[in-house]
């Protein structure tokens, strides 16, 4: 049977492009999805992430929106660039999407779904973690309905990609936007596993990724998702920024986990400058999961299979 999986992200290219991944998926029924306003503005990323779910013929599974706007914001420049994505020509005729402000709010959405589960249900997260938190923190009991929460953050033994006015360079983005949540995240010592910079940087968006996929054309979401990706080649305007499958290989790990190697360790979140958002190894702090190596090969094989459709 489907396991019942939970998805929150933030609207940002890699976010969507994780989504379809998830609705391709068979062995995973998604139950429902939320969206945090980080790497996006909520109402095209709304938009968007209704408009794949009509492309796939799912439109019945519920969204919610996040009213919760962080600590340290996105730069505006690259929320804004997603927008692009509700103009592509197999996206920009569909119907017209819902209200963005009529939706559930987000984490009444997670709390909603969770203590509707008839069985443990997987949380995956390609954005920051506040949605999540600020649920479990208003109905804690619902830890208990939690299989595992599979999140693309941190950084443990290589540098962060913040790059910002007072820090340091050590912290992850989606960790960095709400640290304390990201704490207070890791103090639940729920089953959590990180797919953090340490493995993503495996994994960059190349030229020849997307030359292959362009061979695949006729298909739809070979073609869909093959724009999707020739966008994030200038989504971060820095020449010396190389933009990785960052949220679609923590998307991939709930399909193939046996191709990475992961590691349990006892680890903390800073909370304060100059390493805002740090995620770095503490014997007194929490335990948690994280990937430190992947199949890169076979990641790749994997994507270019399941968008031949």
């Amino acid at each position: 049977m489907p396991k019942p999986l939970l998805m929150d992200h933030d609207g940002a290219i890699d976010d969507l492009l994780s989504q379809l991944l998830v609705l391709t998926m068979p062995d995973v029924e998604l139950i429902g999805i939320t969206v945090t306003p980080a790497d996006c503005y909520i109402e095209p990323a709304l938009e968007s992430a209704y408009k794949l779910l009509q492309l796939m013929d799912r439109e019945q599974i519920p969204l919610g929106r996040g009213d919760y706007y962080g600590i340290n914001a996105f730069p505006s420049e690259w929320r804004a660039r997603p927008e692009i994505i509700n103009a592509l020509p197999l996206l920009i005729n569909l119907p017209k999407s819902p209200d963005p402000y009529g939706y559930l709010s987000a984490p009444d959405l997670i709390i909603r779904q969770l203590s509707t589960a008839t069985e443990k249900v997987t949380v995956l997260m390609t954005g920051p973690c506040s949605n999540l938190v600020m649920a479990l923190e208003k109905a804690p009991e619902l830890k208990a309905a939690i299989a595992e929460i599979v999140w693309m953050g941190g950084a443990f033994r290589t540098t962060g990609n913040v790059q910002t006015f007072q820090h340091d360079g050590t912290a992850e983005w989606n960790v960095f936007w709400d640290p304390v949540s990201s704490q207070r995240l890791f103090s639940y010592e729920l089953p959590l596993t990180l797919i953090p910079l340490d493995v993503t940087n495996y994994v960059p968006v190349t030229k020849k990724f997307l030359s292959t996929l362009a061979s695949q054309i006729d298909h739809k979401l070979s073609n869909l998702t093959g724009q999707f990706w020739a966008l994030t080649l200038d989504t971060i305007p820095s020449y010396h920024y190389t933009y990785f499958m960052w949220d679609i290989l923590a998307t991939s790990y709930l399909a193939m986990p046996e191709q990475f190697t992961i590691e349990t360790a006892k680890a903390n979140v800073s909370t304060r400058p100059p390493n805002a958002g740090q995620t770095y190894p503490d014997a007194n702090g929490y335990t948690i999961r994280f990937a430190t190596d992947v199949n890169v090969g076979y990641f790749y094989e994997y994507l270019l299979a399941q968008f031949k459709q």
